[in-house]
């Protein structure tokens, strides 16, 4: 089974932010053809709660099935509630999805926190994207995305890490309807430096981040060809603009370096600033 074949997961704990993933996650799976499977992780506690647990399970599944069915008629979810940390239990399903879609808080995060930990844990080890599903959006639909809320964001490096990234992107434009695709590099003088390019003119620095841009989607265009695309390479950090962007965006997209999980250093400075901050829907791709 290839990744395009695999299911979306939906992470549901009963929250506000684990609905609105479970809405994103049910018409994502249906735009793109996958099958959903809607999962709640049961907390590891004594004995004398267990049945409680899982009756409170079982009532949340129905109802997050009843409210796919309602929002993606014909998807016929499936569900899953197995025992395990939540995002240790993620994590170990990525393995067998095509993407995991969380809220950006649970039910036990503090209300100040921009972003739970176990969100910001599932999309630093997953083996698929995580989409971290931020509140306040409008429900995605045809009539809804009208005027807005249809451009895919991406933001990348200039490197071979950014194919994952683009697969991605390119695949959450080419379903959506009249959807643009934001391509945003972040460049400087020292990035400029370490990629060999000009050191001192900033003029050929900005010309070397076109080119790059160019020959990260060369090719792309055959294969997504009613895509469109907007390239915008960008003099600094490239967060600041993926930020601004997620705020109107059907999807930002951003890359996490593969490697790293063990010593929590799967998240660059720009998505960990892009994840935390965004406003709108994320997809952590891992490279």
């Amino acid at each position: 089974m290839t990744s395009t074949e695999l299911p979306v997961i939906a992470g549901v704990d009963g929250s506000s932010p684990g609905r609105e993933a479970l809405d994103w996650a049910a018409r994502e799976a249906l735009g793109r053809g996958l099958a959903l499977v809607v999962v709640h992780v049961l907390q590891r506690t004594r004995r004398a709660g267990q049945e409680a647990q899982r009756r409170e399970a079982e009532e949340l599944l129905t109802e997050s099935v009843r409210r796919v069915n309602e929002i993606a008629p014909g998807l016929h979810p499936t569900t899953l509630a197995p025992l395990d940390y939540p995002a240790a239990a993620l994590t170990a399903l990525s393995r067998a999805a095509s993407m995991v879609v969380v809220g950006s808080r649970g039910l036990g995060g503090f209300r100040s926190l921009m972003l739970g930990s176990n969100s910001l844990a599932t999309a630093s080890m997953a083996r698929c994207p995580v989409v971290v599903v931020h509140g306040g959006q409008p429900a995605e639909d045809p009539e809804e995305t009208a005027e807005g809320f249809r451009d895919v964001v991406a933001g990348v490096a200039a490197d071979e890490s950014s194919e994952s990234v683009l697969e991605f992107a390119f695949e959450a434009a080419a379903w959506r309807p009249g959807a643009r695709l934001r391509i945003v590099h972040g460049w400087t003088m020292f990035s400029s430096m370490l990629s060999g390019g000009p050191v001192f003119d900033r003029d050929a620095a900005a010309d070397s981040a076109e080119r790059t841009l160019a020959e990260l989607t060369a090719g792309r265009r055959e294969e997504y060809p009613r895509v469109e695309v907007v390239k915008e390479p960008v003099n600094g950090s490239a967060s600041h603009t993926l930020v601004a962007a997620s705020a109107t965006a059907a999807l930002t997209v951003i890359g996490r370096r593969r490697g790293g999980e063990s010593l929590g250093l799967g998240l660059s400075p720009v998505a960990q600033t892009t994840l935390t901050h965004a406003r709108g829907p994320v997809a952590v791709v891992p490279c």
